[in-house]
């Protein structure tokens, strides 16, 4: 076999396998969104294809006009808004400090922290709950969103850290320095050169943030008490009974949940793909 031939095969198989990979991915999403729209004698269709016979609205309707647990089911995504966008603003603010710190700077027990951060992202949250919750009690942010959003914040951090890191340390220095000859003082060199650069990675640790804070379950189940203040993960356990489950309320109200994430993320990515392109050239 010639190397041409060789190549085209490598490519069909990558580019199949990548197929594969995209189909079990999105498969399931179409799966739930099929089943918001399906009447109740369809949800259990044993059809390849799950996309209803007779579309119906019913799931969703109800959802939006019955609430969910006799509260609307906009003030459940209000609250996972909160605190998604609470732990994205204050997550990014400290973890670019602190990769700044840690890429600029050169201090005793730096690689200590760096692996006491990949030692924290290893630790499962089930382990972490019990201090957590004693911690939020005592700082008086129990049953509040914003003690839920302190606590995405710190189960954050390692990673964004780590990532962010990695960002400002490929920056180079000779664009600091060129900025201080010029008379740029730290923060106007912080603000006007390096944040420009290490915007992508900023981007690319908010959407983990977000989604993260936004998925969150255990957290929101534990350090929130009143059911007008649970996130929509917790929201979605009142379709499920000892007896029963709603199938086509669970479907809905998921497909609701899924429609902020879209739309932050059809709000960064430009950004996000504008940036991983852009660099320092000189002129």
């Amino acid at each position: 076999m010639n190397p041409k031939a060789v190549r085209r095969l490598k490519a069909s198989t990558l580019n199949a396998a990548g197929v594969v990979v995209f189909l079990a991915a999105v498969f399931p999403v179409y799966w739930m969104v099929a089943t918001a729209f399906k009447p109740n004698d369809e949800i259990f269709t044993t059809r390849f294809i799950p996309f209803p016979l007779a579309p119906t609205m019913e799931h969703v309707s109800r959802v939006l006009t019955r609430g969910i647990a006799g509260h609307s089911v906009w003030r459940y995504l209000l609250n996972s808004a909160v605190v998604a966008l609470g732990t994205v603003l204050a997550g990014s603010v400290v973890a670019l400090l602190a990769a700044t710190a840690v890429a600029r700077f050169r201090f005793r027990f730096r690689t200590t922290f760096l692996i006491l951060l990949l030692i924290v992202q290893m630790i499962p949250a089930e382990a972490l709950l019990i201090p957590l919750f004693l911690m939020v009690r005592r700082l008086g942010l129990y049953d509040q969103l914003l003690g839920l959003v302190v606590v995405n914040v710190g189960f954050t951090l390692p990673f964004a850290i780590w990532m962010l890191r990695t960002f400002v340390a490929a920056v180079p220095k000779e664009l600091e320095e060129a900025a201080a000859i010029d008379g740029a003082g730290r923060l106007v060199t912080f603000w006007r050169v390096l944040f420009p650069l290490v915007a992508p990675g900023l981007v690319a640790t908010s959407i983990f943030s977000f989604i993260t804070a936004w998925n969150e379950f255990v957290f929101a189940l534990t350090l929130i008490n009143d059911q007008g203040g649970y996130t929509m993960p917790v929201a979605l356990g009142f379709f499920t009974s000892q007896r029963s489950t709603d199938w086509g309320g669970i479907m809905a109200a998921s497909t609701l949940m899924t429609i902020p994430v879209i739309v932050f993320f059809l709000l960064v990515q430009r950004r996000m793909v504008s940036g991983l392109v852009a660099g320092a050239v000189k002129g």
